[in-house]
C-alpha cells in the first residue's frame, strides 16, 4: 500500500509541473455584469487546430489566462448542528431549476475576505445558526467545469442556535432543514426532489454510516 501511494503522489507532483498542450490564443469578454459574465476563449488543440470554447467566470480575466487559482469563489458549508446531534442543510427556490433545490447553506467569499469569514457570515445569513468550530476546509475545487471556471471551498462546521430567516433577503426564499442519518437515507433515495450534486455525496455517506467528514460529532 506504501508503494502505492507513494507512486500516486510522485504522479501528482509530475502533474503539476507538466506543460499544458493546449495554448490559448484570445479571450473575448461577452456579457458586462457584477458578479458572473461570459467569456469566449480562442485556443489551439492537442493537434494544434483552432477552437472556441465560451463559459462563465465571476473574474476577469478569468483563470486560464490569469492564472489565479490559489482562492475559492465561494464556499460551501457543510454545518454539523452539535446540541440537536443533526446534519443542517437547507431547501432554497433556484431560479434556473424553477423550483426549490436541497442544498448546503454557500455564498461567496468577497474580496480581501478568508473562507473561514465567509464561512460565519453566510451562516449566520442563511440559517440563524452560530458558527462553533470549523472542522475542515478544503483546497478550491470545482464541480462544473465545462461550462465554468468557479471554484468553492467545501468548509465542515459545528454550530448551534435556533434556525432563523431574519438574516434572509428579499430574493433568498430558505428553509432550514436538521437531518438525522435516517431522513439523508430517505433524502437521497427520493427522485422527485432536485438536490446539489455536493449535498448528495455528503448526505449519502451521512445516511450509511451516520458520519460527516470533519465533523468530532457522530
Amino acid at each position: 500500500m506504501g508503494k502505492c501511494l507513494d507512486g500516486i503522489s510522485r504522479r501528482f507532483e509530475n502533474h503539476a509541473c507538466r506543460e499544458v498542450p493546449v495554448k490559448i490564443k484570445s479571450v473575448k469578454k461577452i456579457t458586462d455584469y457584477f458578479h458572473l459574465n461570459m467569456f469566449e476563449i480562442t485556443y489551439s488543440d492537442t493537434n494544434d487546430r483552432k477552437k472556441i470554447w465560451s463559459f462563465a467566470s465571476r473574474n476577469d480575466p478569468p483563470k486560464c489566462v490569469s492564472g489565479h487559482f490559489e482562492t475559492p469563489d465561494a464556499v460551501v458549508i457543510v454545518p454539523y448542528h452539535s446540541e440537536n446531534q443533526k446534519l443542517v442543510i437547507i431547501k432554497e427556490f433556484r431560479v434556473p431549476l424553477g423550483d426549490y433545490q436541497y442544498g448546503f447553506p454557500a455564498g461567496l467569499v468577497d474580496n480581501g475576505e478568508t473562507a473561514e469569514t465567509s464561512v460565519k457570515r453566510e451562516l449566520k445569513e442563511e440559517t440563524g445558526l452560530t458558527v462553533t468550530r470549523i472542522n475542515k476546509v478544503s483546497p478550491p475545487i470545482y464541480s462544473s467545469s465545462g461550462m465554468t471556471d468557479e471554484s468553492i471551498s467545501m468548509v465542515y462546521v459545528e454550530c448551534t442556535g435556533e434556525a432563523s430567516k431574519e438574516g434572509n433577503t428579499s430574493s433568498e426564499d430558505i428553509e432550514t432543514i436538521f437531518v438525522s442519518p435516517d431522513e439523508a437515507r430517505s433524502l437521497c433515495s427520493n427522485d422527485q426532489i432536485k438536490c446539489d450534486v455536493k449535498t448528495w455525496l455528503v448526505l449519502s455517506m451521512y445516511g450509511e454510516t451516520g458520519k460527516i467528514c470533519g465533523s468530532r460529532k457522530k
